[in-house]
């Protein structure tokens, strides 16, 4: 089992910064291959993913935040990461964290991702 716990969430004006981190643990973590994700669920919206990153350390990101948000991970910390920059108030959301152990590009669906931690907040006000 992978446990996966988001913190770093928060209140900010637009125009701020927040790094979300995303601490692993478990058995089940050290896949040889895998994908991590942050996804983002606002209300009475599905959930959508922002960033995700492979084991080869290959980046993407959907088209609303690139340029804005960075994706990385500290192998050693077991730790994900996701820079915000420039946030605006339609990046309200509830952020998560995802894993699932995967060959190739990360998938961008939710169902792909095995293992998925509580969530975070993040509130962008104008």
């Amino acid at each position: 089992q992978v446990q996966l716990v988001e913190s770093g969430g928060g209140s900010v004006h637009s125009g701020g910064s927040l790094k979300l981190s995303c601490a692993a643990s478990g058995s089940g973590f050290t896949y040889r291959r895998y994908c991590l994700g942050w996804f983002r669920q606002a209300p009475g919206k599905e959930r959508e993913e922002v960033a995700a990153i492979d084991s080869d350390g290959s980046a993407t990101y959907a088209g609303s935040v690139k340029g804005r948000f960075t994706i990385s991970q500290d192998n050693a910390k077991n730790t994900l990461y996701l820079q915000m920059n420039s946030l605006k108030p339609e990046d309200t959301a509830m952020y998560y964290c995802a894993s699932t152990p995967w060959g190739g590009i990360c998938p961008t669906q939710e169902y792909f991702f095995t293992s998925w931690g509580q969530g975070t907040q993040v509130t962008v006000s104008s």
